[in-house]
């Protein structure tokens, strides 16, 4: 089930002082939007990396309503500017490249496992998320994602918390969305690791080490991980009081092939 004859290829403690860019694009999905409203906010704490959300951070795409973003992610693939090509086209009415990026593949296995260490934010606005998805430059059908956690604040706390986990086909049509809701006897807020192990037999999704769910489902294609604290804004006026709204990811460990 584990695979067993892989060299460890992420290992990343995040240590500082700087962010390690031959693993760790710190951006979320520039090419939708600009640097500016793509580019991540976080510093480096004592246990390791802090993602941050701003009073003064811009929203990640003004189509996109008030939706901002502070994310890392291991690889990157789009098309030029002007056109339709790239990763996650999460719309279908005029979604267009607006900034070049180059193809990255800095940890992009096709097979493998992979863990994060992280504690979310219990601020009811937000969300972190933790996945794999595909790097798209082989075909843009291979797009679909492995979910390992969705983490939202409003459904988290003491005792107990509630995990968003499963498989997105996106435009796989090889693919079926199979996205459930996990109640587990832990506070998501403190930390804990999110992990999946994936192969041409399925996808398989742990927690804390515990196998929660088996699919049948293979993705078997270059596959780039994604972390990012999410903020989603009920209102237009914020009190400056209130941030930064943050999360925290200690440890990412993977194997690949």
């Amino acid at each position: 089930m584990i695979l067993e004859a892989i060299m460890v290829d992420l290992n990343d403690e995040f240590t500082g002082p700087v962010l390690d860019q031959g693993r760790w694009l710190d951006h979320y999905f520039p090419h939708w939007t600009t640097l500016d409203r793509s580019a991540a906010r976080y510093a480096f704490v004592p246990d390791g990396l802090r993602l941050r959300i701003d009073h003064d951070q811009p929203a990640w795409r003004v189509e996109d309503g008030p939706m901002r973003t502070s994310g890392l992610q291991t690889g990157s693939f789009a098309g030029p500017v002007g056109s339709s090509t790239g990763q996650q086209r999460h719309r279908t009415d005029g979604l267009v490249v607006r900034t070049a990026v180059p193809t990255r593949h800095l940890w992009t296995p096709s097979a493998g496992r992979v863990e994060v260490t992280a504690a979310a934010s219990p601020d009811p606005a937000c969300m972190l998320g933790i996945w794999l998805v595909g790097v798209e430059d082989g075909a843009p059908e291979d797009s679909g994602e492995i979910l390992l956690a969705e983490l939202y604040g409003s459904m988290i706390g003491p005792g107990r918390s509630t995990v968003r986990l499963g498989v997105k086909a996106h435009h796989d049509p090889r693919l079926t969305t199979d996205v459930t809701d996990h109640e587990l006897p832990l506070d998501a807020t403190t930390p804990h690791r999110y992990g999946t192990e994936w192969d041409e037999t399925g996808v398989r999704i742990l927690v804390d080490g515990h196998l929660i769910k088996t699919y049948d489902q293979v993705l078997a294609y270059p596959q780039q991980l994604m972390i990012a604290l999410f903020e989603f804004p009920t209102a237009e006026d914020r009190d400056p009081a209130a941030y930064p709204k943050t999360a925290d990811v200690l440890r990412v460990s993977g194997s690949g092939r």
